[in-house]
């Protein structure tokens, strides 16, 4: 192993490592070179080199040096097979302390070879090399391209069966493995998902089996094994895994716990929360009596650390509150559940009541915060999963979250106007996959509760005095330019169209409860403008349907009230739009077979057929408000009829049974016709030359009949 003199030369300590370095510069040949070598690694391995001198190793053999010992395959003579591979190996372990190589190509193509010595027979001779493979690769996972590389050069799999393999370092392995899908989970699923299967397979058992403190430390790793996916339920690996999750997190919270204990399974919980919803809870007595055990456990935490006064108690504990969060929320869901659920009535009526308790608290501790913590993530969690509570619960905590108001408009606004870092939040807290700028959105999330408040006074008042209808239009119009930005295929309902929807009912709430508001106050004839423009874009889209009736009846209502506006005096802008409302309110039903009988039926139209829960209310609202727009604008009876809505119509009554009309249809269409026959000679002709009379005497349309008997 290298000549005597040189052995002699070399001593312990930096300096003779330096002198080593200097024969490594100048060797006359490899024999020389080699031994030099050894010395420098057997220093490297002793942790005897300090920043500077791994420069200065670095300096004298470069990358290259290290590179031929990885692929010689000719070891001296005496030494084992892989004498030079464990040179090279500690060599790069050596430079990836230094960040800066760390992320040099010349490491990063080496990724492959680090694989391949994980996935190697490991003797007892080479688990130095095993050893320095997994600084190597740490060092790389902690580079900007470092985890990009590591996905794509396989380094997944090769983690997975080096752990799996239970081999030399597999700790190390399954440490290395959390720590990249913390930063690359979607890609690392994505291309890997059969071996990360494999290993929350292995690790679900090991938890189901755990008799001791594993069982609580598996509670921690979980987590991060658990894909936001459906991957989980969808594959019979997966589905085995959430079956030994479900019933030892069952053995846990059903013991007697301290608090150490009991976070981490409240996490594992969490995440399988967000994962799966409830799918991993079995249905039956004994998942109901878990499922309400583990929201109960839920609210507990949540107000023993919220209602703490000490604000230190509550940072180190953000992290379970926010995993109690979604706990609370999947609980809110499961009571509000009809079809199947989990829990019945009595359970469903206790856990509102433990709940109600729980959102008091974080309503306590939201109004404590201070503006300076407002980019806080924890506070977006407090007031995201208050926004849940809000949206479905409407009777309780009225006079707090009232109290409250002034502070979530504030919140909202800022988050919306500014931005905010709020956006690295716990793993438990990202619910949806819709993109970061989703998490500093916290209007999305009090739109619900927002729509539910300002049909009421006292809550309309605060909300308004606070400003909200201006941050409302605005938060409109940026939701408006998202939308018409995302492709039109057919897609499931968006957070974005969900939000514009919500909006549109926060806003009929203000006509027609507050219309002095809407006349006096400019942000109304800003939002009329933007209505104008949507509702022609819009309508010609398809699977827009709902957002189209919402906007269309917000419009016309709005309509009603700012008569004066110059945008509604008969601009381009103004008849598109009532065109496009025309449009949509006259398309609304057709004549269909009647299977009882020989004659036609009125019925939906096959396009409106699958919304037509959604926008019943608003077309007949939407029909009301055309009908009271009409005499308020002298151009409008012209739009009707280059419609040909009234031929139409009047065709449809003459074909269908008149007892397949109800009354409130009858009502509705009557509304329309009345106002275009008293607003416009042209309109009243149509309907008494296609037998308007007739039509009227026979559906009972008293009104009409009236208003075409005079002359």
């Amino acid at each position: 192993e290298g000549s005597p003199a040189m052995a002699s030369d070399c001593g312990d300590g930096l300096a003779t490592l330096k002198r080593c370095l200097g024969v490594l510069r100048d060797a006359r040949n490899d024999s020389e070179q080699f031994a030099a070598l050894l010395l420098v690694t057997k220093a490297v391995r002793a942790g005897e080199v300090d920043a500077k001198t791994r420069r200065q190793i670095f300096d004298a053999i470069g990358f290259t040096f290290p590179t031929r010992l990885l692929i010689s395959r000719q070891p001296p003579a005496g030494c084992p097979p892989h004498t030079f591979r464990a040179l090279g190996l500690t060599l790069l372990a050596c430079f990836c302390t230094d960040p800066e190589l760390a992320g040099h190509s010349q490491i990063l193509n080496k990724i492959p070879t680090f694989n391949e010595v994980l996935l190697s027979p490991c003797d007892p001779d080479s688990t130095c090399m095993v050893d320095d493979v997994y600084q190597c690769l740490s060092a790389v996972l902690a580079t900007a391209r470092g985890p990009r590389e590591l996905v794509t050069k396989g380094t997944v799999p090769a983690l997975c069966q080096a752990y799996l393999n239970g081999s030399h370092g597999s700790d190390r392995a399954l440490t290395l493995l959390v720590g990249l899908l913390a930063v690359a989970e979607a890609k690392c699923w994505q291309r890997d998902a059969p071996q990360l299967l494999a290993v929350l397979n292995k690790l679900s058992s090991d938890f189901l089996k755990a008799e001791d403190m594993t069982k609580f430390e598996l509670c921690e790793v979980l987590p991060h094994l658990i894909p936001l996916s459906p991957l989980l339920t969808q594959d019979s690996q997966g589905s085995e895994s959430l079956r030994r999750l479900y019933k030892g997190l069952a053995d846990i919270l059903g013991s007697k716990l301290s608090q150490v204990q009991r976070d981490p399974a409240l996490k594992l919980a969490a995440a399988l929360v967000q994962a799966c919803g409830t799918e991993w809870i079995p249905a039956g007595s004994a998942g109901s009596k878990f499922l309400a055990l583990l929201v109960n456990l839920a609210c507990v935490e949540v107000r023993l650390i919220l209602e703490e006064p000490d604000p230190m108690e509550v940072e180190g504990k953000k992290e379970v509150v926010t995993a109690c969060y979604v706990l609370m929320e999947m609980g809110i869901q499961e009571c509000l559940r009809e079809e199947n659920p989990l829990l019945d009535e009595i359970q469903k009526m206790q856990l509102m009541r433990i709940m109600e308790e729980a959102f008091g608290a974080v309503i306590f501790y939201l109004r404590q915060v201070k503006q300076e913590g407002l980019q806080d993530p924890f506070i977006f969690a407090s007031v995201r999963v208050l926004g849940a509570w809000m949206a479905e619960e409407t009777s309780s905590l009225k006079q707090e979250i009232c109290e409250l108001l002034p502070f979530l408009v504030c919140y909202a606004r800022r988050l919306f106007k500014e931005g905010s870092p709020a956006v690295s939040l716990p793993q438990s807290e990202l619910s949806s996959t819709e993109g970061s700028a989703l998490h500093q959105d916290a209007l999305r999330f009090l739109l619900p509760g927002f729509c539910h408040l300002t049909a009421e006074d006292r809550p309309r008042d605060i909300l308004v005095s606070e400003g909200a209808a201006a941050l409302l239009c605005e938060y409109f119009l940026h939701q408006w330019e998202v939308l018409t930005s995302e492709p039109t295929a057919p897609a499931p309902l968006t957070s974005t169209e969900m939000s514009l929807q919500t909006m549109c009912g926060i806003f009929l709430n203000l006509v027609v409860t507050a219309p002095e508001l809407a006349r006096q106050d400019k942000t109304f004839s800003s939002l009329m403008d933007v209505l104008l423009k949507s509702l022609p874009l819009l309508l010609p889209r398809e699977h827009h349907l709902v957002l189209a009736a919402n906007v269309a009846t917000l419009g016309l209502m709005l309509a009603r009230i700012l008569t004066g506006s110059a945008a509604l005096q008969g601009t381009q802008s103004a008849k598109e739009f009532f065109g496009a409302a025309i449009c949509f309110l006259s398309q609304a039903h057709t004549a269909q077979a009647d299977p009882g009988s020989d004659s036609l039926a009125v019925a939906v139209s096959p396009a409106y057929a699958s919304s037509w829960d959604d926008i019943r209310e608003l077309w007949f609202l939407g029909m009301q408000a055309l009908a009271g727009c009409i005499p308020l604008f002298p151009w409008l009876p012209q739009a009707v009829l280059q419609a040909r809505w009234l031929e139409g119509l009047l065709e449809l009554l003459s074909r269908v049974a008149p007892a397949s009309l109800d009354f409130e249809l009858i009502a509705a269409f009557q509304g329309v016709l009345v106002a275009v026959a008293r607003a416009s000679e042209p309109c009243r002709d149509v309907i008494l030359s296609h037998h308007g009379a007739e039509w009227a005497n026979l559906y009972g349309m008293a009104a009409l009949e009236q208003c075409l008997a005079k002359q």
